[in-house]
């Protein structure tokens, strides 16, 4: 080829070859495309996943307790009614900008990723949607609309629930990361938000960035809804059930004082509108001093009646029977029994609860606990109670009155399964931090605000970067991934999955899948 004449021929075949390496090198490799395109078929599943959860679980949840509960969920429904009209306007504005740019790059997500390979590095369709003409510095009206969407979404939250304390979290993180601006003063590689997310970006990588941003919300919207839920669960296991509870000596000796006490449910100091038949009311409780001059049976018995905290007033009904007898006998007896779990009226599968109880009038080291189907431990009052299968469990206590009569009573407690551990990261599952970072954090599982002695060791996990094969890791440690990390930019995100741990304080109960970490590149 150097010495000679050359033919047109010969020309022409230089002139191809010379084409068909510009055309390679401008070329995307087949990989990252794919890496991108599994990474945001993730994406969308998982915030399919979270839609599904909000609609078909916790929504329908917080609807009945609107209807049960009128007074304190009415208010958080509409809230969050708000929250997902403004939530679902975004998503769906989002997913018609996603099938518009499909459409123009004549895109078949169902087709491989060779066989899509030129649609999706296309760039024009990302360019053309949110620039006007395709100018770089002119932001089309698909653009501005997009950021008045974002941003009207993050100012609902914000206004609504930043002064909140049970979701301030939740507006704290969309004012972070619910944004379609950079902050004041940051410009990356010197481009606005829009023209580092859009232009010029092939299809897989705009149908990504856009994929975040509905996740992120979609997340949120999720987050809201659990926070309204948790924030009157206390409520609903102490109000959803009253009785009328006495207390005192069933006999009493001829002229000996006696005292009885009439409360409801669990004991509190003070209630609303507490009115007892035939007592004084001292320190939320009834006092009734009966007289004790006769011998005989004395029925007691009359209405307590008080005022929840909605304003609705009930009306329960009491009776007790007190003996009046003479002469020297034992009089401690009494046939009411009392347990109580530790820690509510549940009991976790696969944990040792702590559960006191005493029967009234008789010795705490002769009174027993049973339970059928649960592992019972303990004595004088205060047991370990570890629950196997099934939804409740009966724990029966028993034992002697001073007398030498045997006591039994049962009591029903519910069984629930510990609740998911989440992978994380600092604390979070969705993490932002530079490239140089990553190698420096350590991977945790943990059961946030859960009030028992349990804890996880990670002992391996996976590690997903777009364009590089799955690196598996032994151990809690991000170390072993900065080969994965080098060269990450801005906008990249890195995937850990397959999470394994092993539990401190669980006894043969299968965890629950753990969930994945996502970091995001700064």
């Amino acid at each position: 080829m150097a010495g000679g004449k050359q033919t047109p021929r010969q020309k022409m075949i230089n002139l191809m070859y010379l084409v068909f390496i510009a055309m390679l090198a401008m070329q995307i490799d087949q990989e990252i495309i794919r890496s991108y395109k599994d990474t945001n078929q993730s994406l969308t599943d998982t915030r399919l996943m979270v839609e599904n959860k909000n609609d078909k679980i916790f929504e329908a949840t917080l609807k009945a307790k609107a209807v049960s509960s009128p007074e304190i969920y009415g208010p958080m429904l509409q809230q969050y009614q708000g929250l997902k009209a403004k939530t679902n306007d975004l998503v769906g504005y989002i997913d018609g900008l996603k099938n518009k740019m499909s459409s123009e790059a004549e895109y078949n997500s169902d087709l491989a990723v060779e066989e899509s390979f030129t649609a999706l590095n296309n760039t024009e369709p990302s360019t053309t949607t949110f620039f006007k003409d395709g100018d770089e510095k002119v932001l089309s009206q698909q653009s501005n609309d997009l950021k008045t969407k974002v941003d009207d979404l993050r100012n609902y939250i914000i206004s609504t629930f930043g002064s909140n304390a049970q979701l301030k979290d939740v507006a704290t993180r969309a004012t972070k990361h619910l944004v379609a601006e950079f902050p004041k003063g940051d410009k990356r590689a010197n481009k606005g938000w829009a023209q580092y997310k859009f232009y010029n970006q092939p299809l897989v990588a705009a149908l990504s960035n856009l994929e975040v941003i509905q996740s992120e919300a979609r997340n949120l919207q999720s987050d809201a809804l659990t926070s309204m839920l948790q924030e009157k669960v206390d409520a609903d296991i102490k109000f959803d059930a009253y009785e009328a509870l006495v207390s005192g000596p069933s006999s009493v000796m001829k002229g000996e004082p006696a005292e009885i006490k009439v409360a409801i449910g669990t004991f509190a100091s003070s209630v609303p509108g507490l009115s007892i038949t035939g007592a004084k009311v001292v320190n939320g409780q009834g006092i009734i001093t009966p007289g004790t001059g006769t011998v005989g049976a004395q029925e007691l018995k009359g209405q307590i009646s008080f005022t929840d905290k909605n304003g609705k007033v009930h009306t329960l009904p009491y009776a007790h029977t007190l003996n009046v007898v003479s002469g020297a006998e034992a009089l401690k007896e009494q046939s009411g029994a009392i347990l109580a779990a530790d820690k509510m009226n549940v009991l976790y599968r696969g944990l040792a609860n702590p559960v006191s109880g005493s029967i009234l009038g008789a010795d705490l080291n002769a009174t027993n606990l049973s339970a059928a189907g649960a592992a019972v431990s303990g004595g004088k009052g205060k047991w370990m109670v570890t629950p196997g299968s099934g939804s409740t469990v009966k724990l029966t206590i028993s034992g002697k009155s001073p007398s030498g009569k045997m006591i039994t009573q049962g009591f029903d407690f519910r069984i629930k399964n510990i609740p998911p551990p989440r992978g994380q990261i600092r604390g979070a599952s969705y993490v932002p931090m530079p490239a140089a970072s990553i190698s420096k954090q350590t991977l945790t599982a943990t059961l946030p605000d859960f009030d028992f002695p349990v804890t996880f060791d990670v002992v391996s996990f996976k590690v997903k970067v777009s364009g590089k094969p799955v690196m598996p890791i032994n151990g809690s440690s991000l170390g072993q991934v900065e080969s994965l990390t080098k060269g990450l930019r801005s906008g990249d995100v890195v995937t850990i999955f397959d999470i394994q741990a092993r539990a401190n304080g669980l006894n043969g109960v299968v965890l629950p899948n753990i969930g994945n970490v996502i970091i995001s590149v700064l």
